[in-house]
């Protein structure tokens, strides 16, 4: 994921935070502070945001950014896809036109096998799951056995960050 991708999602969590506690619209400049976003680049991925229909701004004195949709209805997916384009790709060609010869050839069914397992996870995770703190109960369980296995390589620090 690239780091734009990143802010994005990071960006869109805030607004879902604040669509759901009910304080409206946010500023660029005050989601920017909250997620510590620079706001020129930040205007730059919510005008990406917008133009997708994820996003809706709004002018005035009250005006500010809110989500275009309601939190449940948007997920991780829909957002990454919107900055980074497909969720896994090679070269940016469709998964189904990359071939490999000898014994390389296998490559293509990985990088689709890559591909479905980003898409399990990522479409099934939305703002709202993000925003109530619950994720799917297979995404749990998966951030779990990965901070397991981290842990018994000795990667995972007391404090949850990876070293």
């Amino acid at each position: 994921m690239s780091a734009k991708a990143e802010y994005a999602t990071r960006a869109m969590a805030q607004l879902a935070a604040a669509q759901t506690s009910g304080a409206g619209r946010v500023r660029a400049e005050d989601l920017g502070a909250a997620q510590d976003i620079p706001v020129a680049f930040l205007l730059a991925i919510l005008g990406e945001l917008r133009a997708e229909g994820l996003v809706a701004s709004h002018r005035g004195r009250e005006g500010g950014y809110s989500l275009a949709r309601p939190a449940d209805e948007v997920t991780l997916a829909d957002i990454i896809r919107t900055i980074d384009g497909p969720l896994a790709s090679v070269h940016g060609l469709s998964l189904s036109e990359v071939t490999y010869q000898g014994p390389a050839a296998p490559l293509g069914d990985v990088w689709m096998a890559l591909r479905a397992a980003v898409r399990s996870v990522l479409e099934h995770v939305t703002l709202a799951d993000l925003v109530a703190g619950r994720l799917p109960a297979d995404v749990d369980r998966l951030a779990s056995e990965y901070r397991r296995q981290e842990r018994r390589r000795g990667r995972w620090s007391a404090s949850g960050d990876s070293t």
